[in-house]
């Protein structure tokens, strides 16, 4: 209510900037936390937010923490440092005693005059050749630097020293990096003090770590007496800085999940209350917010507990403002039924107040599904996985998982539940279980009867090798098969023709059925909207258009199931070619007509049909026409409501984020009686007949997806059996069951692959696609948005 107003200038951005600096604090917690290799738990409870004081406790008690982590740390940080130091210089002292002290064994014999390199520096016999005093330099190098820093030593120094270098016995760590590397001593003798002075310079350069080299062998016993000392003190002050740096972590992490929840709860309000204005006295807070009219009451309570917990002399209120505003919209769900609605959101959100399609979908879906993956074997493995899911559906390791496919599976479990039992219910029609058929009823058809009463001789049954089985020859049929296909279908050579037939034409009613039922759903809205105009002017001609039409196409289909039986089913006439001379307004004498006076019955629902079309075009334009008119010739106008009045100063009435107000008030089906323009509300209802008319016939067709996908499915199941399981059944001897092992492995690879995964994202994305365009169309715009509540948000804080 104050967009106006800078971010700085609102009233609450002192609280909102200690809520900053206390998630400042935080993350110098957290970062602690982490580097002493301590996992933060989320938080266990769900604390409220907390009130002005005790804020104030938690921003003071956690910067007194990070006060002691800070001191701490640096002081952990010294002692190793130190410790590290004092390490390095035993060493060296320990290295540099190999080359400037190795005494001989007693009763050797005297070593040769040769000068060698690897004669001892100070060995005593040799102090009768030195004139001077020699000088040591020691230290620790880098081992990366060893290379440069002794080749630019012998230049400079021309070759007047002897330079010495070892690895250091353990790993420490570098100081700079972090890393534990293996560094290298050196100890380096010369004469002269210009040399030594060129040493050291050339020592700082390479960053090396130089240490005091007592000359005499009991000064260098000494330091290193002193230095095992200094060490043992060092470790065991280290050792108590660690355990008291211990506690102080485990004080953060019991406080720290809490204090972020409180905080980042108490941020999220302060940025509320800073979109909200102030009265004329400055005293209180107006906001202006939607809510569903069921959830005023749990409103009024929450303010009024607030007010009371609060002690605030003045007590909170709602009120309602009427306003002409496009409502957002809200849809009520449960862990069932969200992943319904989810489909139906991804194609648009319902306007406010339009009828929803996700509880018609919690049927047709699925069954649209199962309809082009009808297999009871294929079925009954994706209903046991979606069971799997809901049964262990709160268990942490299924609702954590970070694999986002994982996820979209486990949030439609109850959809692929539904999915999976439809199509064993539709595998059971067809009667396919791994693409093998059933017997569950003995079978319809007789071949023994056959055989008995027909002229199969054994020369007829040499000479043809596939066989025809005629119903008329009495007890060969008996009548349909009880429930779903008979399985004698599975043997015959014509089963695709069979099936081909049956399924195209089931597609066809299914989907007329289903684009019919769209077309009505739209009497909710119209009704709804006080649009009943629309029920005589669109829905009726709509619904005349497509019944004349398909409807009529659907009547012929069972007409002719019902009138043709298996016995005259060779003298039954196509349907096709009757569909098609009914549009050419003429008749076939090859193709006998399905009952008496069939023709004019056609001319008729054709002539119906296009006459719907011109009403359909221009009902609604003259309608709207009409009361636009009106008012000029004497008829009173609406008189405007307090209602419509906008919600905020300077806003036009009808105006929306997503949405006009004739979408509102219409549900987003067409203009209403706001437009002044005849061609523009002409030209929006062309677009919809156009649509609507060519739609019907385009969209029967695309229903024969049903037909195509379950012939794939079947196909594939079949040509997977044949070519990977019926090998294991070649052989009946113990060669087979050893062979059948693999080959089972593979078989049911394969088919969890290909015909679960792949065929069933297939046919779930053409029922989808049969959903948004076949059927939603048909009445549903999903011009709104949604209601978008303030909550606090899961824990996100990183």
């Amino acid at each position: 209510l104050n967009p106006k107003v800078s971010a700085f200038q609102r009233r609450f951005v002192g609280e909102v900037r200690r809520c900053e600096e206390m998630e400042k604090t935080f993350t110098f917690l957290q970062q602690e936390l982490r580097g002493a290799g301590r996992v933060l738990e989320p938080c266990p409870e769900n604390p409220r937010a907390p009130l002005a004081r005790e804020a104030l406790r938690v921003q003071e008690q956690s910067e007194q923490l990070a006060q002691e982590l800070r001191e701490v740390s640096r002081n952990r940080a010294s002692l190793r440092g130190r410790l590290r130091e004092l390490r390095q210089y035993l060493h060296v002292l320990r290295e540099g005693q190999r080359f400037t002290s190795l005494p001989a064994p007693l009763g050797s014999p005297p070593r040769p005059r040769a000068l060698s390199e690897r004669e001892p520096v100070l060995d005593p016999s040799l102090h009768q050749h030195l004139d001077r005093k020699i000088n040591f330099v020691a230290g620790v190098i880098h081992p990366w630097r060893v290379n440069a820093f002794e080749r630019l030593l012998w230049r400079a120094c021309r070759g007047y020293l002897v330079a010495s270098f070892v690895e250091m016995p353990e790993p420490m760590e570098d100081p700079a990096t972090g890393e534990s590397i293996t560094w290298v001593i050196f100890l380096i003798s010369y004469w002269g003090e210009q040399i030594g002075q060129k040493i050291r310079k050339i020592s700082d350069c390479f960053h090396c770590h130089m240490y005091p080299y007592p000359e005499s062998e009991a000064s260098r016993a000494d330091t290193m007496s002193g230095l095992h000392n200094q060490i043992q003190d060092l470790s065991v002050v280290l050792e108590e800085t660690e355990q008291y740096l211990a506690q102080v972590l485990d004080k953060v992490v019991l406080a720290l999940p809490t204090w972020r929840v409180q905080v980042q709860k108490m941020k999220a309000i302060y940025l509320i209350l800073n979109q909200c204005s102030f009265d004329v006295t400055e005293k209180c807070l107006i906001a202006e917010v939607w809510c569903p009219v069921r959830d005023l009451t749990q409103v009024q309570d929450a303010l009024r507990q607030g007010s009371y917990k609060s002690g605030s002399s003045v007590e909170c209120f709602v009120q309602r403002i009427p306003t002409s505003e496009s409502p957002p919209t809200l849809i009520r769900t449960n862990k069932f039924t969200a992943g319904f609605q989810s489909i139906v959101d991804a194609y648009g959100v319902a306007s406010y107040q339009e009828v929803n399609p996700a509880p018609y979908a919690i049927i047709t879906f699925p069954f649209i599904f199962a309809i082009m993956f009808g297999d009871v074997g294929h079925g009954l493995l994706m209903f046991l996985f979606a069971l799997w899911m809901v049964l262990y559906e709160n268990s942490p390791s299924l609702r954590q998982a970070s694999n986002e496919i994982w996820l979209t599976f486990f949030e439609g479990r109850y959809l692929i539940l539904l999915m999976g039992a439809f199509s064993i219910y539709t595998g059971f029609i067809y009667n396919e279980c791994f693409s093998k058929a059933t017997v569950i009823f003995p079978s319809a058809w007789s071949v023994a009867t056959m055989a008995n009463h027909s002229s199969w001789s054994s020369a007829y049954l040499a000479t043809h090798p596939s066989l025809t089985l005629d119903p008329n020859v009495t007890g060969v049929f008996q009548g349909p098969y009880p429930f779903g296909i008979d399985p004698i279908w599975s043997l015959a050579t014509n089963h695709l023709n069979f099936l081909n037939s049956f399924k195209m034409k089931m597609s066809v009613v299914l989907g007329i059925v289903h684009m019919g039922f769209g077309v009505l759903l739209g009497v909710f809205n119209h009704v709804h909207f006080q649009q009943r105009h629309r029920l005589v002017l669109e829905l009726l001609p709509e619904m005349v258009f497509l019944l004349a039409l398909f409807g009529y196409l659907v009547f012929l289909i069972f007409y002719k199931w019902v009138k043709f039986s298996a016995a005259d089913s060779l003298v039954a006439p196509s349907i096709l070619i009757h569909f098609i001379d009914m549009f050419l307004f003429t008749s076939n004498a090859g193709n006998l007509p399905l009952y008496r006076g069939q023709v004019p019955v056609q001319t008729m629902l054709v002539v119906l049909a296009l006459a719907s079309v011109p009403v359909l075009l221009l009902g609604t334009p003259l309608y709207l026409c009409c009361r636009q008119r009106a008012p000029r010739t004497g008829r009173p106008a609406p008189a405007t409501t307090e209602e419509q009045e906008p919600l905020l100063e300077g806003q036009e009435a009808g105006s929306s984020v997503n949405a006009t107000k004739e979408d509102v008030e219409s549900g987003g089906h067409g203009p209403d009686a706001k437009h002044s323009d005849f061609a523009e509300i002409f030209m929006h209802q062309a677009i919809h007949t156009i649509e609507y008319c060519l739609g019907c016939v385009s969209n029967t067709a695309s229903y024969l997806r049903l037909w195509a996908l379950s012939l794939a499915h079947a196909q594939l199941s079949e040509v997977l059996w044949t070519m990977v399981m019926r090998n294991g059944f070649v052989r009946l001897n113990y060669v087979g069951g050893v062979v059948l092992v693999p080959v089972f492995a593979a078989f049911a690879v394969l088919t969890v692959a290909i015909l679960l995964v792949m065929e069933g994202l297939s046919a779930f994305l053409h029922a989808l696609r049969l959903h948004w365009v076949e059927f939603q169309n048909k009445f549903y715009v999903g011009a709104g948005y949604k209601l978008c509540p303030f909550a606090f948000a899961p824990n996100t804080w990183e």
